[in-house]
């Protein structure tokens, strides 16, 4: 990864839109983080983030943060207590790999996107979206 690229609106909204679409299939939460700041560990940042945005604060505890770090060359992925329970680490891992491959390509928009649908996907197996769901979290991109 390199420097963080300046998405342009239009990315911007690509991404956002992406998460409202992987949104529309499950009550579970997705967030996109980046940052430039120099990260010694991405997970351990990502798991601070969480709790720094109260993503714990879902109903079924179905949050999941998509971290990614310009500034060290490395992204992670923490999902919350009740998603991580059902899929294991397995799934973050094939989900990064399907995002690094994207990345390897600078094709940064494209890999956040992958791995937001990714993980809308697997939300939407195991917390299936209802009537009565609400967007508990904002989908807007956090940048840091």
């Amino acid at each position: 990864m390199a420097k963080i690229p300046l998405f342009s609106p239009k990315q911007k909204e690509e991404i956002v839109r992406s998460i409202a679409e992987a949104e529309k299939m499950t009550s579970g939460e997705i967030r996109v983080h980046i940052t430039e700041k120099k990260e010694k560990d991405s997970m351990e940042s990502a798991v601070a983030i969480f709790k720094e945005l109260k993503m714990y604060n879902t109903q079924a505890r179905n949050g999941v943060l998509i971290h990614i770090c310009f500034g060290s060359r490395t992204f992670a992925i923490y999902g919350d207590k009740g998603i991580h329970e059902k899929v294991g680490d397995m799934f973050w891992e094939e989900t990064k790999e399907k995002m690094q491959l994207q990345f390897s390509k600078e094709n940064w928009v494209e890999g956040i996107k992958e791995g937001v649908l990714s993980v809308g996907e697997k939300l939407k197996e195991f917390f299936p979206f209802n009537e009565d769901d609400i967007n508990e979290l904002s989908d807007e991109i956090i940048f840091d």
